[in-house]
């Protein structure tokens, strides 16, 4: 099993915790079966652009970056990350950073995290791995959605009300828990390369049968899997991890 990276240095009152979920979507991409798929869909010398949408913490994209050579059988792999918060992006690309040094003989380049939108900052095609632990909890209404007026700065110390507004952004999903999925789903076949793949975290209030077959309604090329579960019921929370790509 690979060591989680470190994200001791993170404020986890305004940026989401490192869970289940996240240890989900680490385990699912270093699976044999993963790693087979990545290996073969990428190999030959090819570089792929790996990007993570809402990091939060970093410990996703910096593993992803940390163990390249485990991963994709290259260190010929290029990160980046994409979070509507700020400070997330800070402390992404601390976390990151740590990763890199702790190991130095197997990770890629990480490219840096920006401040965004979903996929709103990446070139058209550009992605060959997208990465998604969405806010996936089912609640009446999505937060409102943040300008940058709304988000203090991340050399600024947020207030209370603040660090909770950010904290929204990162669980509260809307009507099933998959407003802000389904916005992410819709850009995919802009956002990914010929090559692309997208892996995204669902609950079971999700109706994951049903965002399946949403994507295999894009068109016969498109392929989706199930790849990764949490295997037990905590609470409503049972998570899967779905693959997305086109064949």
């Amino acid at each position: 099993m690979l060591p989680t990276p470190d994200t001791s240095h993170v404020a986890y009152e305004r940026i989401y915790e490192p869970a289940e979920d996240s240890f989900l979507l680490l385990d699912t991409l270093s699976s044999t079966t993963e790693t087979a798929f990545l290996q073969g869909r990428f190999g030959d010398g090819y570089a792929p652009l790996v990007v993570e949408v809402g990091p939060g913490s970093g410990v996703v994209i910096a593993f992803v970056n940390a163990y390249a050579q485990a991963l994709f059988g290259s260190r010929k792999v290029l990160t980046a990350a994409v979070d509507v918060n700020g400070h997330a992006c800070k402390a992404t690309n601390e976390t990151a950073r740590k990763a890199a040094i702790e190991n130095a003989a197997t990770h890629g380049r990480f490219l840096g995290a920006v401040q965004g939108d979903l996929v709103g900052p990446l070139k058209s095609r550009s992605v060959d791995v997208l990465i998604f632990n969405p806010p996936y909890v089912p609640t009446p209404e999505l937060p409102k959605q943040p300008g940058h007026s709304c988000l203090p700065r991340a050399d600024t110390k947020p207030t209370f009300d603040q660090d909770s507004y950010m904290l929204s952004l990162s669980y509260a999903g809307g009507k099933d828990g998959m407003e802000t999925t389904d916005r992410l789903i819709d850009s995919l076949s802009e956002v990914l390369s010929s090559k692309g793949c997208a892996y995204i975290l669902l609950c079971e209030q999700n109706r994951p049968e049903e965002v399946k077959e949403r994507i295999r309604g894009l068109g016969d090329a498109w392929k989706v899997a199930t790849v990764g579960s949490s295997g037990k019921q905590a609470g409503w929370e049972k998570l899967q991890i779905i693959r997305i790509w086109v064949e």
